[in-house]
């Protein structure tokens, strides 16, 4: 249940903060505002901040257990670049990622069921092929 209430509360914050907008990726993909890179670039702050506390403290999870964050391997930089070069093409082709397509399917745009059930396909789709691919 609270991870549904964590939903629920995660798609408001996006939904309110237009970060769901179509004309506001729009936007960040033209240059012509800041306002998503400001979202993500405060994300990515927090994001740092963060782990640097989980690390310094030894955080522990709900259940007690130590929150362990493995080091980056540097030798799948590759990896990265292509992952993240095939995630930017689908989010600017569909003008959501996947968190925010649940948010706008929440707000009744229906229509990105198509990408969403596309997404859980390709999800699908990589687990079947994983194996046989590169890593």
């Amino acid at each position: 249940m609270r991870f549904i209430l964590s939903g629920i509360v995660f798609g408001f914050i996006l939904v309110k903060s237009e970060v769901v907008s179509w004309f506001r990726i729009q936007e960040m993909f033209r240059f012509d505002s800041i306002h998503m890179y400001g979202i993500i670039g405060l994300a990515v702050v927090v994001g740092m901040i963060a782990t640097m506390f989980i690390k310094k403290w030894n955080v522990k999870d709900v259940n007690g257990d130590p929150i362990s964050i493995k080091e980056k391997d540097n030798s799948k930089t590759k990896n990265y670049i292509i992952g993240g070069t095939i995630f930017g093409l689908g989010w600017g082709l569909t003008g959501a990622c996947p968190g925010p397509m649940y948010a706008l399917i929440g707000s009744g745009y229906l229509i990105f069921l198509i990408p969403t059930l596309s997404a859980i396909f390709g999800a699908l789709a990589y687990g079947y092929l994983k194996p046989n691919l590169p890593h």
